[in-house]
Order: C-alpha cells, then sequence, then structure tokens
C-alpha cells in the first residue's frame, strides 16, 4: 500500500442516495458534516454537477474557511448533469454542454483542483470534445484532470490518453469488478479515488451486520491494493464519519 488518505465523496449530501435512498441532510446537518470533516483532518472532496444541490451546498461551505480554503482538494466532474424539475440525472458530453457545465461548477465552487469526467467509456475519454474542454479547463486554473469510470475497458482507455492523472471507481468487497484499475493506475503513475467502500452502505447497513467491524473489514480489503490516493466515504452523517476516520486512522497506524 503507498500513501493513502480518507476522502469525503459529497453525493449524498445533495441528493437522495445510498442502500437506503435517503434524502440528502438538512442545511444545517449538511454544512455539520462539512464543518467535522474539515475538523477530523479531511481535504479531499468530491462531488459533482449530478450530484443536485452537492455543488452549491460544498460552494457555500468553501466560502466560510476563508485562508483555509487553500487547503482543500477540491474534485468535480462534468459528463453527467441534474434535471432539478425530473429530480433526475442525464448525460450529454457535447462541448456546449461539459463547458456550461464547468462554468457553472466553477461559479460555485471557486477553484477546481480535479476536473474529472463523469461516465466516462473507453469512446468518450478520447473525444474531441472532451479533450477541447479540458483544454479549456486548464485556462481556468484546474490543476488536475482525471475519469470516474465503472469498468476496466474505459480505465484502459483512460490511461492510453496520456492526459488524466487521476482514476476513480467502485471498490468493495461486493463488488470487484475494477480490481484490475489498481494495477492499471499504478503502472500508469495514476491517483485513485476508490467510491463506493461501502458498498452505498449496504456493507454497514445490512441487517445482521455489526457497523464497525464491517466497516473495519471493508476498508482492510481496499487498503490490501497497492495504489496512491484517497477512499472517498460517502456518508451524510457526521456521526458516520467520525467512526469511519476512527476506523480509518487505526488502520494506518
Amino acid at each position: 500500500m503507498s500513501a493513502v488518505g480518507l476522502g469525503l465523496g459529497l453525493l449524498s449530501l445533495g441528493r437522495a442516495w445510498g442502500y437506503r435512498s435517503e434524502p440528502p441532510p438538512t442545511e444545517a446537518d449538511g454544512q455539520h458534516l462539512l464543518d467535522t470533516a474539515f475538523e477530523l483532518g479531511v481535504r479531499c472532496y468530491d462531488t459533482a454537477p449530478a450530484y443536485g444541490s452537492s455543488e452549491q451546498r460544498f460552494g457555500a461551505f468553501l466560502s466560510r474557511l476563508g485562508a483555509e480554503r487553500s487547503s482543500v482538494f477540491v474534485a468535480t466532474k462534468l459528463g453527467e448533469h441534474w434535471d432539478a424539475g425530473k429530480q433526475a440525472s442525464f448525460t450529454d458530453h457535447s462541448y456546449d454542454a461539459l463547458r456550461r457545465s464547468l462554468d457553472q461548477s466553477t461559479r460555485l465552487l471557486g477553484r477546481i483542483d480535479l476536473l474529472q469526467v463523469h461516465k466516462a467509456t473507453a469512446a468518450n475519454v478520447s473525444a474531441p470534445e472532451v479533450l477541447r474542454v479540458l483544454e479549456y479547463a486548464g485556462t481556468l486554473g484546474v490543476r488536475h484532470v482525471g475519469v470516474s469510470v465503472s469498468d476496466v475497458a474505459a480505465a484502459e482507455a483512460a490511461c492510453d490518453v496520456g492526459v488524466y492523472s487521476f482514476l476513480q471507481f467502485p471498490f468493495n468487497a461486493l463488488n470487484t469488478t475494477l480490481a484490475p484499475a489498481f494495477e492499471l493506475a499504478a503502472r500508469h503513475g495514476l491517483q485513485v479515488l476508490v467510491n463506493r467502500p461501502f458498498a452505498m452502505g449496504q456493507l454497514v447497513q445490512e441487517e445482521g451486520r455489526e457497523p464497525t467491524r464491517s466497516a473495519r473489514e471493508s476498508l482492510q480489503h481496499i487498503l490490501r491494493q497497492r495504489f496512491s490516493g484517497y477512499v472517498l466515504t460517502g456518508t451524510k452523517s457526521a456521526k458516520h464519519l467520525l467512526e469511519t476516520h476512527a476506523v480509518f486512522r487505526s488502520l494506518q497506524g
């Protein structure tokens, strides 16, 4: 195992999500979650336009940090969008849609450290319109670009393009499909963001499971892999974040 930190995925901050499809937290509870994460030393946060009001809420938090804002690694995405009226996401990787999305994310978040192609596929990671908007992102100060994939073929294609420095994908004890992506990332020098470490909560919420023990076993399963980057826990609860952070630190020690 290389250097791995705990990050916070912000999908559940802005829309219903998870094993039990729970609604997002109230504004006060959401800000409390973010405050708790920051106090714990969490500095990597992953959001997206497709996460409903997540970028807006996270942006409000960032605006409160003042000078400490510079210590936060802000990751967002483009390619999957949110229809507030239908309360549903949709994909559009055309240049105009991607640029509008990026401009909106920049307005909400300010500086973006990592911009990822959402719903990345083996075809679109090298599409001219995608690469063109990533070049535009550089003019806005975006420091890194990456992809969020759900299959090995997309991960392989992204590594072959040669412009991406981060690879995000789901990996947990119930879903090991992307296991080869760890070796791919290491071979090509990419950082990794592991999402869904607890299978959207199933590994800690399912009846018959002891949450703390399940969290420990789940994180151990991930930390056995060889990679550098972050494990993104997706909780909406400050209490659950505190528990996960304690388990993660005990494993890092």
